[in-house]
């Protein structure tokens, strides 16, 4: 179906992302893959098109796109639809650059965005623990207060992008921990990852996203500048819910676009295979699962697409958001295993791209708020959440 969200100015940008994608990116995506992370450098040289800053307003050196999520979608889709996940360029650009745009100070603004925006100064957001998961409340690393420094203690797990992170968002419990709020007391550090005591660990063995660099953080009496807590002291739960819409989008973004991916891959390879002496696009099974798939693709972009009219408007509520998440990634998970069976044992071959997106296609149900906890959301939006006595 037709999509109603672009303009031509968009299609312009799309065909330069696509024209990158196809020339700079894919030529290295093995070495990135074996390498488990991209080179650094490869941001600069995005950053040199504008293609790592492009919500950053024009002043510090951004793309100038503050009211829309349109373009950030397109570099998405353009990497996925070659089957190149650039997942820490996606936490880097959809995530952390947010928080310091909407909670950073002038003064810290002028000190980071150039730099994150040029994708010299990679950053990463860091809120998983060992043992915590998905419960922000259990957070165990401290950052007190001494004069003009936080100490920073602790560790991280599950990190992405830590590996080549310049700057690191911690959050860290900066007030004793309160059994009767326990969402209090949490603060957002931004810190230099070369400070002495900050120790970056295993660049963690992934099922899938190879190329998407995940870190293991650890902080020894780390000391971090006043200057570079985000916001105020203590409000970090209430920050970091305002992103979340947006964080879901990308990850819906991916998962949409990487569907389209399987499905191509999974046609062409129906054109070029003969089995029984017949091309596989003949027989009945191939035509009813494509288009099958088709379908859910088509359902989940118009879904997606809705979303990120409303994102833009500023009306995507977390519901919705959680909506979206959960039906794309569900509809991404089951499309790549029917287009990884078309290709038989082909589909089980690494060096076929299908191999490639259903390993990276199972994380996008545990980010970012897993399947579980989508359900969770929905729920309760619709009334049926059980008080807790």
């Amino acid at each position: 179906m037709r999509r109603t969200i672009f303009t031509e100015d968009h299609d312009a940008f799309r065909a330069m992302c696509r024209d990158f994608v196809a020339k700079e990116l894919a030529p290295l995506y093995p070495t990135f893959e074996k390498q488990g992370r991209v080179d650094k450098e490869f941001f600069a040289k995005m950053g040199e098109l504008g293609l790592t800053g492009l919500q950053v307003p024009e002043e510090y050196g951004g793309g100038g796109q503050t009211d829309t999520f349109t373009y950030n979608a397109i570099l998405n889709e353009e990497t996925a639809y070659a089957a190149c996940s650039l997942g820490t360029l996606r936490v880097h650009q959809d995530l952390v650059i947010p928080y310091i745009l909407h909670y950073g100070n002038e003064e810290q603004k002028q000190r980071w965005l150039p730099g994150m925006a040029a994708g010299t100064m990679m950053t990463a957001i860091a809120m998983t623990e060992p043992g915590t998961g998905s419960d922000l409340t259990g957070i165990r690393t401290t950052a007190k207060l001494e004069g003009d420094h936080y100490v920073l203690n602790g560790a991280k797990t599950f990190i992405s992008g830590g590996i080549n992170a310049d700057r690191v968002l911690v959050v860290a419990r900066t007030s004793p921990f309160d059994p009767e709020n326990r969402r209090a007391g949490l603060s957002i550090l931004v810190v230099d990852a070369h400070s002495e005591g900050f120790e970056k660990g295993r660049n963690l063995e992934k099922l899938g996203i190879k190329t998407q660099d995940t870190a293991e953080l650890s902080f020894t009496n780390v000391r971090v500048p006043v200057e570079d807590l985000l916001g105020e002291q203590d409000k970090a739960f209430e920050y970091l819910s305002f992103n979340l819409a947006q964080e879901r989008m990308t990850i819906s973004v991916n998962a949409v676009a990487s569907t389209k991916a399987a499905i191509d891959l999974a046609t062409q390879y129906a054109h070029e295979r003969n089995v029984f002496g017949s091309p596989l696009k003949n027989f009945q099974n191939t035509k009813f699962v494509l288009a099958e798939c088709s379908t859910e693709f088509e359902a989940a972009q118009i879904m997606l697409d809705r979303a990120i009219e409303a994102l833009d408007a500023k009306e995507l509520s977390p519901a919705d958001a959680a909506r979206v998440k959960l039906f794309t990634t569900e509809v991404q998970a089951r499309v790549t295993d029917k287009c990884l069976q078309i290709h038989g044992g082909y589909g089980y071959i690494l060096e076929y791209p299908i191999a490639r997106l259903y390993a990276d296609a199972r994380v996008t149900r545990i980010y970012g708020g897993t399947s579980e906890v989508m359900k969770t959301i929905i729920a309760k939006d619709m009334g049926l959440s059980e008080k807790r006595k």
